[in-house]
């Protein structure tokens, strides 16, 4: 018999996201894939299996297993979940039934939180991978985020029980960056006051990028803020010709033509992407070869 879930309350953004569509930027297309790539892990290790799966945002969602048996790994931010009312530990995973209903709602902390199931997904994938991107509109289901009435069906769901499972230690501090390919355009103090001063996590963010508040005006004086447009990655730090700092995130335009000043390690994208708005964050530069041990001795 057949899973068959479905979508009963969508929040903004409820995407399917698998590890990304790498390979692309050539063709206009960036990977995509999950805000928090950790805690996408921590969900498939959770479910016991290695599939594509849900991304949800602040508003949460809820869904109704109307046909089989699956498990599903829960994790990402501070979320509740409720199977059938009964609260549920997060991270964690849960086994539903026919009739079962799973509801997450916001939680004290974080932006994004991942549902991976045990059972493969039916949905086509393009270009190597099911990552919906928001940019691009494909990808997923018809390249948009899920709606309520969506109805999604599982290949291979069991229900199964799944090895143990580390939970990773949290980490804090600042947001560890590397200088970026246009640091040397900000004059020296600039610099040093970006790496010394606390920044505002704006409401204007997606998973494109996030705009950060500089009410200390660290760029208000920068100059030679437009060049030729080349290319960018996840974690780079632009300045828009205004002033204002966005970090470029998953859904990232393939190219910009604003200096970059830095780019957060990959070991610390994660963290920051579950920064809230009104939050504040302050930034800390780091070698190279720093940042490659740091991603090196990652948790799994």
């Amino acid at each position: 018999m057949s899973t068959i879930l479905a979508i009963t309350r969508a929040g903004p953004l409820l995407t399917v996201q698998d590890a990304g569509r790498f390979g692309h930027l050539a063709d206009g297309i960036s990977a995509s894939g999950p805000m928090d790539a950790m805690a996408y892990q921590l969900a498939g290790a959770l479910a016991g299996a290695d599939h594509a799966g849900l991304e949800i945002t602040m508003a949460g969602m809820a869904l109704k297993l109307q046909s089989g048996r699956c498990r599903i790994g829960l994790a990402g931010g501070l979320f509740v979940a409720r199977h059938n009312e009964h609260i549920l530990d997060w991270p964690g995973s849960v086994v539903l039934e026919t009739g079962d209903e799973l509801t997450i709602t916001p939680g004290a902390a974080g932006n994004y939180g991942y549902l991976r199931f045990d059972g493969e997904l039916g949905l086509p994938p393009v270009m190597g991978s099911r990552a919906t991107s928001s940019r691009a509109r494909l990808g997923g289901l018809s390249g948009r985020p899920l709606q309520v009435g969506d109805v999604l069906e599982l290949h291979g769901a069991s229900g199964a029980a799944p090895g143990p499972v580390a939970l990773p230690e949290p980490q804090d501090g600042p947001i560890r960056f590397v200088w970026g390919l246009h640091a040397d355009l900000f004059a020296t103090e600039i610099r040093q006051r970006f790496a010394s001063t606390p920044f505002g996590i704006s409401r204007r963010l997606d998973r494109m990028g996030v705009r950060l508040d500089d009410a200390a005006g660290v760029f208000a004086d920068a100059t030679s803020l437009s060049l030729v447009s080349d290319a960018i990655v996840p974690g780079d730090i632009q300045i828009l010709g205004d002033g204002t700092p966005i970090v470029l995130m998953r859904d990232h335009q393939p190219t910009g033509g604003y200096p970059r000043i830095g780019t957060i390690i990959t070991a610390d994208l994660d963290r920051f992407a579950q920064l809230r708005p009104e939050s504040t964050v302050e930034f800390a530069p780091v070698s190279v070869d720093h940042a490659h041990q740091l991603l090196r001795n990652r948790q799994p």
